[in-house]
C-alpha cells in the first residue's frame, strides 16, 4: 500500500508542477522517478518516452500509466494515471475561474508571457538531454566523452525525410522502429 501511496504523491506532484507539458516535463519526471525513488533506469526512462509518443495522449498521463505499471501493476497504473491527471483537471479549474475575474489585467498577461518563455527553456533542455541520452549514453554533458554516430547519422537521414522529402511521420517511424529492430 505505501508504493501505491508513494506513486500517486509522485505523480500527484509531476501533474501539479507539469507547467508546459510534453516535453517539458521530462526532466520533472525524470528526476523523481529515475534519480529520486530509483524505480527506473535511465534506459527504462527513454524507453518509455519512446513508447509514451507512439501511443496516443499525453505524455505525462502515458509516463505515467507505464512507470505505475511497472511499478505496481494494474493498480498502479490506475492510481498514477489517477494523480497526473486530477491534478491538471484541478489546476484548469482553478485557472478559468481567475482568468474569467482578470482577462484584462496587465500583470497576469506579462507573467504568462514568462512561463511561456520557462517552457521553451524546459522544452529545450529535454531536448538536449534526450540528444545526449541518444547520441552518447548519458544524460550529463560533462560526462560525454564519446559520441555514438550512427544514432546521428540515422536521425540526420530521418530529419531530412521527415523535412526535405515531406515523408509522413508516422510512416517514418514504422520505418525507423524496423531499422532499429534489426541494428539494435
Amino acid at each position: 500500500m505505501t508504493q501505491l501511496w508513494a506513486l500517486f504523491l509522485s505523480f500527484l506532484q509531476i501533474g501539479f508542477l507539469s507547467i508546459g507539458g510534453g516535453y517539458a516535463t521530462l526532466p520533472l519526471i525524470q528526476i523523481e522517478i529515475v534519480d529520486g525513488r530509483q524505480w527506473l533506469s535511465l534506459q527504462e526512462f527513454t524507453d518509455i518516452v519512446t513508447i509514451s509518443q507512439m501511443t496516443p495522449g499525453p505524455l505525462a498521463v502515458n509516463s505515467a500509466t507505464f512507470v505505475g505499471l511497472r511499478v505496481s501493476g494494474i493498480m498502479g497504473a490506475v492510481i498514477a494515471t489517477f494523480a497526473c491527471v486530477i491534478s491538471g483537471c484541478l489546476i484548469s479549474l482553478m485557472l478559468e475561474r481567475f482568468f474569467r475575474r482578470n482577462q484584462e489585467n496587465q500583470l497576469i498577461q506579462t507573467a504568462f508571457s514568462g512561463l511561456q518563455a520557462s517552457a521553451v527553456g524546459l522544452i529545450a533542455g529535454a531536448s538536449l538531454s534526450m540528444l545526449t541520452l541518444a547520441f552518447a549514453g548519458t544524460l550529463n554533458w560533462n560526462e560525454v566523452q564519446t559520441v555514438e554516430w550512427l544514432p546521428v547519422l540515422l536521425s540526420t537521414g530521418y530529419l531530412v525525410f521527415l523535412r526535405k522529402m515531406k515523408i509522413s511521420p508516422i510512416l517514418l517511424l514504422v520505418i525507423a522502429g524496423v531499422i532499429g529492430f534489426f541494428i539494435y
